[in-house]
Order: C-alpha cells, then sequence, then structure tokens
C-alpha cells in the first residue's frame, strides 16, 4: 500500500508540474521581472504559450458552456459577462490549474517578477474562477475592486488573466485593452487567443474589452482569472469598488450612463459587504427579468 500511495503522490506530482514549466519561467526570471515592471501603462507582461500545450488544450476543450455551470450573470450598462468562482463547476483539469497558480512555488514566482513582497493566494478565488462572454457581450474599461469581501486587511495587487479561446478570429472583438491613466488612448493590448496570459498590477489599471463580440453564438470568450492580494493593518484604508470609464470615443448619453451606473454599484458593494448579499442571489433575482438567453 505504501508503495502504491508513494507512486501515486509521484504521479501527481509529474502531473501538476506538466501543467506549468517552472524551470523555463525561474531560468528567465530577472529578465521576466525588468519587462514586467517596464510596462507602460502600468507594470504587466503578457505571455504566449503560458500553461503546456496539452494542459491549455484539455482546459479549452472541457471549459463549461452557459448551460453546464452555476453562472452568475453580469449584466448592465458597463459590463455583459458571466462567471463563477464555485469550486464545484470546475472541471477537474480547471481546477488543477486554479490550485497550481495558488501554489507556494507560482506565488514565489511572480512575487520576484512583480517585485511585491508576501503575495497571497486567496483560496476562495473570491470574483476570480472562469468567466465567460458570449456574443454581445463586452465588459467596459475599468479599474478593479481593491480589498477582499472576506478578508478586510487584504489589498488586491495584482491580477493574472488566461485565455482558452482555440480558433479565435480576432475581427470577433474580445482583445483586452490596457489604457492609459487619463483615459486619453490605449497603451498596449493582449489578444484572447488560447495560452495566452497576461500578469498586471492593480489597483489602478484601467482595461477592458469595451467594444461588443461578434463571434458566433456558439462561441464564446473564455477566461480564468486569479487575484491575488498583500496583508494591509492600515485602520484607514477604504475599500473601493470596481470603477468604469467612458472612452473619449462614446457620446455623452453614454458617458453619464456609464457614471450613474458606478453610483448603483458602489451601493450594491456596499450592501453586499454589509449585508452579506451574494451575487448569485442577485443573479438568480436578475435572471428573471431577462428575456432569453442573457448574450443576446
Amino acid at each position: 500500500m505504501n508503495a502504491n500511495a508513494n507512486a501515486t503522490a509521484t504521479a501527481d506530482r509529474q502531473t501538476r508540474l506538466e501543467l506549468f514549466d517552472y524551470d523555463r519561467y525561474e531560468a528567465e526570471l530577472d529578465e521576466l521581472a525588468g519587462k514586467y515592471q517596464a510596462g507602460k501603462p502600468f507594470p504587466h507582461l503578457a505571455f504566449e504559450n503560458f500553461l503546456s500545450p496539452a494542459a491549455a488544450g484539455e482546459v479549452a476543450r472541457v471549459f463549461p458552456t452557459e448551460l453546464d455551470s452555476h453562472w452568475i450573470r453580469y449584466r448592465h450598462v458597463n459590463e455583459n459577462k458571466a462567471s463563477t468562482d464555485r469550486w464545484d463547476d470546475f472541471p477537474p483539469i480547471i481546477a488543477d490549474v486554479i490550485r497550481e497558480m495558488n501554489s507556494p512555488r507560482f506565488l514565489a514566482l511572480i512575487s520576484r517578477m512583480t517585485g511585491i513582497d508576501g503575495l497571497l493566494a486567496d483560496p476562495e478565488i473570491e470574483g476570480g474562477g472562469m468567466h465567460q462572454a458570449w456574443t454581445g457581450g463586452f465588459l467596459n474599461v475599468h479599474t478593479d475592486f481593491t480589498m477582499h469581501r472576506h478578508n478586510p486587511t487584504w489589498r488586491r495587487r495584482c491580477n493574472l488573466i488566461l485565455y482558452f479561446n482555440d480558433d479565435w478570429d480576432l475581427s470577433w472583438g474580445g482583445t483586452l485593452q490596457l489604457w492609459d491613466f487619463e483615459m486619453n488612448t490605449v497603451k498596449a493590448t493582449v489578444p484572447c487567443l488560447l495560452n495566452h496570459a497576461v500578469l498586471f498590477n492593480t489597483p489602478n489599471a484601467l482595461h477592458g474589452f469595451p467594444d461588443p463580440l461578434t463571434c458566433p453564438d456558439d462561441r464564446s470568450r473564455k477566461s480564468l482569472q486569479w487575484y491575488y492580494y498583500t496583508v494591509d493593518e492600515a485602520a484607514d484604508a477604504l475599500p473601493v469598488a470596481t470603477t468604469y470609464y467612458a472612452r473619449p470615443v462614446d457620446p455623452p448619453m453614454k458617458r453619464l450612463l456609464v457614471r450613474l451606473d458606478n453610483v448603483a454599484l458602489r451601493a450594491y458593494a456596499w450592501v453586499k459587504r454589509n449585508l452579506g448579499l451574494s451575487d448569485t442571489l442577485v443573479s438568480r433575482v436578475m435572471s428573471l427579468f431577462s428575456q432569453g438567453k442573457h448574450h443576446h
């Protein structure tokens, strides 16, 4: 039994290591850290072939569709997409990838890359996990929330986004845009292609894919997302909710609606934090008022 258990443990370790080539990244770490910290308009680094090709292909193959999962729908002026951070919704390979990106070795890697000491992974992957948007889906340019809802001393420091869109036509949209701090222009882009990834500093990073997707109805923009934190005991550090921004090309009415939606979302964030309201409950209530599939 002990021999079998040891063999199983060895096989498990080999499987985990095959998800991500640590040796390759660790060998290039000084160069990667330099590129990351020199990133404009804020520290970031984009990657191709982030996971092992076999792992990325398997994740893309089993990534749940609209009907397979307990998706939380976010559909308002600034967003039309869905996500789930419930572990029960993750196929085994996706759960393995999420755990690997939360592992001590990976945390050490990105801590050195970003120059941020004491990074913490979130075992609840609050707000992260699987994300998906269908035709018509979009996410306006925004900065992210700054505090973990269940850990008030945790401050969000960086994001990792990993894409799983095989045979994606970039003319359908979905490319991630990184904007300058004045919201004047796009300074960098990251294609949402299979096994592409981006790591970037938060909380003041302006990013999004604001143009509605034009992919066929049977396709979707799929990603996995992780948020990393450090502990900040400062009593005067107030949480900041996700904040959306209009683009210079947006008409006056849209700019007004973006601002009004921010007010509503800040109120919603306060209610969630103080009354324990869940996104899942609100998603179910909102679905009662939606006609047809959410991506039409």
